[in-house]
């Protein structure tokens, strides 16, 4: 029986090591698309998920991971990439979906100011932050926006960094979606920092734009080896903040 968020939650640990029984690759699948539906930056999904299976490209990851328990004895891995390079692909993606969606006919005025002003976001705004030339450009408008910011309230994030950034945050939000849908199903997760992201790259084959986001060990926890000790966080008190 699938468990209910809170209980997913409470389940998840990252496991360290795993059982070398095998977990079915549809069920993981699902779970990436459920990663899929993770907010997102202007919506502009600048992710991509690999899925490994293959038992050749597990030992290499495992290597490029440090071999580290939570790679060696993983039955899956997912790898996380964040792409920014592609924000035309998807700003043109939403345009085309919002054309779609408004086109109907005897469009009521609000409908269609909401249409222009979705359109008008990814055909001028999200070109305005992410265009950029050696990072130059980006700093000029991070200059520019600093001194409009003296005025009025003004989106600032507008350097390449700020921009690897926002990718990073999204990616992580699906990373997250996609372990809590593992965990919801009794399956047992491990994001990985530790790794030597240009080896894993090139394992992966993919282009100068992508990015690693993390690597997530997949598979069922060993009882006795998995999890290395009972979950600590600092008290509650001293994270929350009611203002």
């Amino acid at each position: 029986m699938e468990k209910t968020v809170t209980e997913a939650i409470n389940y998840r640990r990252s496991t360290r090591v795993y059982k070398s029984e095998p977990i079915d690759s549809q069920k993981v699948k699902q779970c990436l698309y459920q990663a899929s539906l993770a907010p997102t930056s202007s919506n502009l999904q600048l992710w991509e998920f690999y899925h490994i299976t293959d038992k050749t490209l597990l030992d290499q990851l495992a290597v490029a991971c440090l071999n580290q328990n939570a790679a060696k004895t993983a039955q899956q891995l997912v790898i996380v990439v964040t792409r920014k390079d592609l924000w035309r692909q998807r700003a043109k993606a939403n345009i085309e979906f919002l054309n779609k969606v408004y086109d109907k006919p005897n469009l009521e005025e609000r409908w269609l100011k909401r249409k222009k002003m979705a359109i008008d976001y990814y055909q001028k705004l999200i070109p305005t932050i992410y265009t950029d030339v050696f990072g130059i450009l980006g700093f000029i408008k991070y200059l520019v926006f600093q001194i409009v910011g003296l005025f009025r309230p003004v989106y600032r994030q507008t350097r390449l960094s700020d921009m690897r950034i926002v990718a990073h945050k999204s990616a992580a939000l699906a990373a997250e979606n996609f372990m809590l849908s593992m965990s919801a199903i009794g399956y047992d997760t491990c994001p990985m920092e530790g790794s030597d992201t240009l080896r894993v790259k090139q394992i992966l084959t993919l282009p100068r734009g992508a990015e690693i986001n993390m690597v997530i060990g997949c598979g069922i926890r060993d009882e006795d080896k998995g999890i290395y000790g009972p979950r600590f966080r600092v008290p509650f008190e001293d994270v929350y903040f009611e203002k």
